[in-house]
């Protein structure tokens, strides 16, 4: 994140305004957004792959998070190869993202996770940066996944 004496525009609360930041954003890389009372979701290609990359931000009491899928289910003999995967990105980028969603369902699938402070202020500029940087790194992810693993 950008020092606040480096962040360009007026500073907003994450908790307050987490809405506004994203709708802004996704309108400014012409994304469609999908709007519910809990959530906004948008999607991105990722061209290696040909899948699409689905990003949505809710909140906890306490944060902002960004869940990051490709739509690509695991059937269960993928499991271990989708947990080797995770720990490998992990573990490389010293930066824990990946990891296996709802192991135990119907439909596991790989997932990232990014996360801010509801308690945080940025600005729209800044926070358009750290999006981006989110969506950019979950499509390497997410092609390193389907390249070398085959998930």
């Amino acid at each position: 994140m950008v020092p606040p004496e480096h962040s360009t525009g007026p500073a907003h609360e994450i908790g307050t305004y987490w809405r506004q930041l994203v709708r802004n954003w996704a309108a400014g890389r012409n994304l469609r957004i999908v709007t519910d009372t809990d959530s906004v979701s948008l999607q991105c290609d990722i061209e290696e792959t040909g899948r699409l990359l689905t990003v949505r931000f809710m909140t906890t009491k306490r944060l902002l998070v960004a869940f990051v899928t490709d739509g690509n289910f695991l059937r269960h003999d993928q499991l271990a190869v989708a947990a080797a995967a995770s720990n490998a990105w992990n573990t490389e980028q010293l930066n824990p993202m990946l990891s296996v969603w709802d192991v135990r369902g119907p439909r596991p699938c790989l997932a990232g996770v990014c996360d801010l402070p509801l308690t945080c202020r940025i600005a729209q500029a800044d926070f358009d940066a750290l999006a981006s940087d989110w969506v950019e790194r979950a499509r390497q992810m997410f092609t390193r996944c389907h390249q070398v693993f085959q998930l």
